[in-house]
Order: structure tokens, then sequence, then C-alpha cells
């Protein structure tokens, strides 16, 4: 299936409809490479967007796909990364104050080892910085061309609104992404976030589209979890994802899922990314892999039918 794409925010600029991503994967899990031969797979499926963040594996995740892009033209690739959390035992070494927000920049560009970002995007919403901080120092960052365009993960929908309306004041750059988790199983942003950003002009990037999982049918209904998995590991910094979605009630709806998936031709991962991005608001679905082949799996995405869009309607309301 030829890969589409999609226009980030009110830009100009244009990602593929799946994104690969390196929360929990690259200078992790999954050696240099192996996630060498996942972006090459990547960029072979027609993906041109690569999501990351500073506090993936304590900057390793950023070392490592840097270290993977750069044999590559850097007008082939669009490239994302975050700021938030804590890189440090410095009382100043996380949030989104002017400090850290410049001395991460300037890490991260050396870690990724390239001159700009074309996304720069807040991990998380700090309220114990003003707002107007965050704002103008990465309003700065812009003025410096260190990052081509804003966005942020998980802002609350009130925080989204008041963002916009102070950029706008102020003349300072707008924030053209959002990136919450989204998925049959996790469908919360669609009551406030959506809504408000689809009327700033602000897409969404979706992370954990498979709900942890969840939602590739590794998990039946009726049978332990496997021990190998994160899901069993109560050590892993996702079990708390997992565990309110690995609920008996939604092993039974994946299991449902499995004839519709076989008559529209699809994984149950293709389905449930299809279905994420029936919403045009949705400019990417991030995917996490560990090895090539899901990369061309879950790059299998179509148009689903309205009767198959109803059925999962029906079976995760």
């Amino acid at each position: 299936m030829k890969m589409e794409y999609r226009k980030l925010g009110d830009t100009g600029l244009r990602v593929s409809e799946v994104c690969l991503g390196s929360w929990l994967t690259y200078g992790n899990s999954v050696g240099a490479n192996v996630a060498e031969k996942c972006v090459e797979a990547a960029f072979d499926e027609g993906i041109n967007f690569f999501d990351t963040a500073n506090v993936y594996a304590q900057g390793e995740a950023e070392k490592t796909l840097g270290k993977v892009l750069e044999s590559r033209k850097r007008s082939d690739y669009v490239l994302a990364t975050k700021v938030y959390f804590s890189m440090g035992e410095s009382v100043n070494d996380r949030g989104l104050s002017r400090k850290h927000v410049f001395e991460q920049m300037d890490a991260s560009l050396d870690r990724l080892g390239v001159d700009y970002v074309d996304l720069y995007q807040c991990h998380r919403y700090d309220d114990q910085t003003p707002l107007e901080e965050t704002l103008t120092a990465l309003d700065d960052l812009v003025g410096q061309g260190k990052a081509l365009y804003l966005g942020f993960s998980e802002w609350p929908a009130e925080k989204i609104s008041e963002a916009r309306e102070l950029q706008e004041e102020l003349g300072l750059t707008k924030f053209v992404s959002s990136q919450p988790q989204y998925s049959l199983l996790w469908r919360e942003p669609e009551k406030q976030v959506f809504p408000i950003c689809e009327k700033q002009g602000i897409s969404q990037i979706v992370w954990s589209p498979l709900g942890q999982g969840v939602l590739t049918g590794k998990y039946p209904p009726g049978k332990p979890i496997p021990q190998d998995s994160r899901a069993a590991n109560p050590k892993s910094n996702v079990s708390q994802f997992i565990s309110r979605l690995i609920t008996d009630e939604n092993r039974e709806r994946v299991e449902k899922m499995r004839p519709i998936a076989e008559r529209e031709g699809l994984t149950l991962a293709q389905l449930s990314l299809s279905w994420c991005l029936r919403k045009n608001e949705l400019a990417s679905v991030i995917i996490g892999a560990t090895k090539p082949e899901q990369v061309k799996e879950n790059c299998g995405v179509k148009k689903l039918s309205d009767e198959t869009l109803k059925e999962l309607g029906v079976l995760f309301p």
C-alpha cells in the first residue's frame, strides 16, 4: 500500500501518516544494527517522519537515531524531539523553564547530530513555570533556526487554549501539533483536546495507537499473560499504561475484531492504525518497532469502509 502524506497543522509541512518512534526501543531494548534496519525499512515504506525525545533512554535514543540518520539527506526526513522530563540531578534539570529548554535543545541537537529539528515539543505541561516564559523561549529557538515548528504532548485542553491565545496576543510562533495517547482503547482526547485543536489548526500525532500492543491480539482472552511481555513485568515503565488497557473486557473486544480485520484483509494492528487515521485531524500515528518486519506491517494501512467503522465504534464506544 502506498504511503500517504498529511499536512502538519496549518503549515505547509507534509509528514507520512505513519511515524516511526523510538520510545522504549532505540538506545534501550533495540541495538544500533536493528535500529538501522528499522529506519531503512521505514524509508523503503515511504515514512519521512521520525519522533524521539531527550528523555528516551536518557539521551541514548537521540544518539542512536542521529547516528542512523547521518547518511541521509536532511531534506528527506522530518525530525521531532521533546523536552520536559528530568535529565539530571540538578533542581533546574527538568521542566519548561527558559534555562532547561535552551540547554536541552542544544543537547538534543548535539546528540542527534543536526543543526535543527523540524518539530520541538513540550513533553508535558509545566505548572511550575509561567506559560509566557516557556512560549517566549520556544519562539526564540525558532528565531535562532534551531526549531522550525512547535508542538506539545498531553497538555490539558484549557492550557492549549490559553497558550494559543497568548501566542496570538504576543505575536509568538504558534503550536501546530499535539501528541496525545489515542487508540480504540483510549479515546479520551476526542472529548476536549481534538475539538479545541481542530479549531486552532493543530494536528494530532498520536502515540500508543496499538494500546501498548493489546490491539495486536498478543494477549488473547482466557490465557495467561506471556511472561516475557511488558505487561508481565511490574518494573516496566509502561506497566501503568498496560494495566488500564489489558482488562478482560478489552481482551474480549480485541478477539471480536479478528473477523472484521480478516474481512478487510488486514492484521489487527493494521486495522487499529487505519481506524485512528479515519480522522482528518490526525497527521500521523506513531509506531514502535523492534524489527523491520513490524515497520512494514504497520505501514499497511488503508481507508476503512463505513460498515467497518460503524462496527468498531460499537465494539469500542
